[in-house]
């Protein structure tokens, strides 16, 4: 993690003892931890924003840290003063902040509920402006949007060779700071078996009930394990990730040749009882593409698995 960034989430999980809030349109509060003095976001500008987001509780709901892909997006025309589009053109490329976006009035002035379950006034966001693409003023919108276009296409493309170049070091690290004994096959998938189960395997027309936790390498930005997908109640509210809606926690039903190439290979190690660790480089698992929604480009995962039974065809 880099020490500017290190200082920003410092600075962002400290906030609840502060109070040089500044009062802001609509009933919002904010803070600027830095400025770089550049010109103000406008609307019609697109940005490249990374940013951790916090109730009021001071509990991380999510982070663009937590899967190292900032968010790009074009600033709209304000709903209502204070709402976030509003704020946004407070600050300018380079600066960070913190503000506390107030849930009323934007349940009042867009006609929009608050987030189930939350009783809180406010949702606090903690930003970093990490690029801002202007349009200048007698530019059409289509020359504007070909150039921010291409100019967030590179920008992307820059990532993901640096996310390719990362991979084998964040395995590296996984593995050492872990103190895991691993083994290697031929396709390069890792794992630590600490129960084999009995002798039977699962066949393709099996079906396995399996207890599982899938990790990211990294932590998450409050420090719990970066998890992103689970079976195990446990793990799930140790990471802080409420279950997804219409799941329940328990084993549950996978057959071989219907999931990523490194976690079929690993299970087909496994018998019934049997417990593993796996380390699946992204080439054995979602690779360049990533996944939409939660994997990036050339992302590495991690999961524990427990093979809890395997079922023969009725």
């Amino acid at each position: 993690m880099k020490k500017s960034l290190v200082i920003l989430c410092a600075a962002a999980l400290g906030l609840g003892a502060c109070n040089n809030y500044k009062d802001a349109p609509g009933g919002t509060k904010y803070i600027v931890h830095k400025s770089e003095g550049k010109e103000k976001i406008k609307v019609g500008d697109i940005v490249k924003l990374n940013f951790i987001r916090k109730s009021e509780k001071d509990s991380i709901m999510s982070s663009t840290y937590d899967v190292e892909q900032p968010q790009i997006f074009p600033v709209a025309e304000k709903m209502y003063a204070g709402d976030m589009n509003d704020i946004l053109t407070m600050f300018g490329e380079g600066d960070s902040a913190t503000f506390k976006l107030n849930l009323d009035t934007m349940a009042t002035r867009s006609g929009q509920p608050k987030p189930p379950g939350t009783k809180d006034t406010y949702m606090l966001f903690t930003i970093k402006v990490e690029k801002v693409l202007s349009k200048p003023k007698n530019e059409p919108d289509s020359v504007f949007l070909k150039k921010a276009q291409e100019f967030f296409e590179k920008d992307y493309q820059a990532s993901v060779a640096q996310r390719k170049s990362a991979e084998e070091g964040k395995i590296k690290k996984y593995i050492a700071d872990n103190n895991l004994k691993v083994k290697t096959t031929a396709s390069g998938l890792q794992y630590v078996i600490t129960a084999p189960g009995d002798a039977q395997r699962a066949q393709p027309t099996d079906t396995m009930m399996i207890n599982y936790t899938g990790r990211f390498t990294n932590k998450k930005t409050d420090g719990k394990d970066n998890v992103f997908d689970t079976s195990v109640k446990a793990d799930a509210e140790a990471a802080g990730k409420p279950s997804m809606p219409g799941m329940e926690y328990g084993p549950r039903p996978f057959q071989l040749g219907k999931a990523i190439p490194g976690f079929d290979e690993g299970l087909k190690m496994l018998g019934k009882g049997g417990k593993a660790t796996f380390i699946i480089p992204s080439r054995l698992a979602y690779g360049e593409a990533g996944m939409q929604g939660g994997i990036p480009p050339y992302t590495p995962l991690v999961f524990e698995v427990e093979m809890v039974d395997i079922k023969k065809p009725m």
